[in-house]
């Protein structure tokens, strides 16, 4: 019976530590895997806006003038 206990003791300290060791690399490594992360949503959405905003830009915007009038005169200053 106690090497029973002994075992499960074992294996319970052995459980606890891999996951203190799991989440101690996990917490290490946030910062890198956001980055990475980030860095393919922003790709993607970049792509995403490219392929839909030429086409929408294009719909809105008016035609440039063939001509333009006079200057502006500047207004005059009272001294």
């Amino acid at each position: 019976m106690q090497k029973v206990f002994n075992l499960f003791g074992t294996l319970g300290f052995v459980m606890s530590a891999t996951i203190a060791v799991g989440s101690l690399m996990l917490y290490t490594r946030i910062p890198s895997i956001t980055k990475h992360y980030m860095g393919e949503l922003k790709l993607e959405l970049t792509k995403m806006v490219t392929d839909v905003v030429p086409g929408q830009i294009d719909d809105v915007m008016p035609e440039l003038p063939s001509a333009t009038g006079p200057a502006i005169e500047t207004p005059k200053l009272p001294f």
